[in-house]
């Protein structure tokens, strides 16, 4: 049996396809979704989303930043995790998730960000994740504890939305407490 260092138990990463369109057309119908991910944007048509998939499917990678799909073994989009911020000097990354509501916890999250870490970690060397989180969004936060994110600071009134400034958590992880919490194995086996 084949393993791929990109596919777990529930999901898949996978680079973007001109056909993806609807599936993030549907995501940003989601406000609050959106609201949580990193800002709402102003409605866009069809045809808007067409050229922006067909754009970022030949688009590739900018170093070891990369958008990632994230979709179900049965190939459902569920979402994305965008990883940038990649300072291989530094040996630092980041990224942004965001799942369509429909997926909430089902453990898509959780696969996909692990299966993101391991590669970063394990493939390209890389030594530590820094992630920012609104302070608001109890899901996000919870998800990253659980996965063993340490909060490493709190910035003030960074985010202005729905009428009021909101604080932005700082969390960070490096690759001796992922493997010391999630093993060498693959992702998907339990570490």
């Amino acid at each position: 049996m084949t393993t791929n260092i990109f596919q777990g138990e529930k999901i898949r990463l996978r680079a973007m396809e001109a056909r993806d369109w609807e599936a993030f057309y549907d995501l940003d119908q989601d406000t609050e979704v959106a609201r949580a991910s990193y800002w709402i944007p102003i409605p866009r048509n069809a045809a808007g989303y067409q050229r922006w998939a067909e754009e970022k499917a030949v688009q590739g990678p900018d170093g070891d930043n990369f958008f990632w799909v994230v979709e179900t073994l049965d190939g459902q989009v569920v979402g994305s995790v965008n990883v940038m911020h990649c300072t291989p000097r530094m040996g630092t990354f980041s990224y942004g998730l965001g799942l369509n509501s429909r997926y909430h916890r089902q453990g898509y999250a959780t696969e996909a960000v692990k299966l993101v870490l391991a590669y970063y970690f394990r493939e390209l060397r890389y030594q530590k994740c820094t992630v920012y989180v609104y302070a608001w969004n109890e899901a996000s936060i919870r998800l990253h504890r659980k996965l063993g994110f340490t909060q490493e600071g709190r910035l003030r009134r960074m985010i202005f939305t729905n009428g009021d400034y909101h604080d932005e958590l700082v969390l960070g992880m490096t690759a001796e407490e992922f493997e010391a919490l999630h093993g060498q194995g693959h992702p998907s086996d339990g570490g």
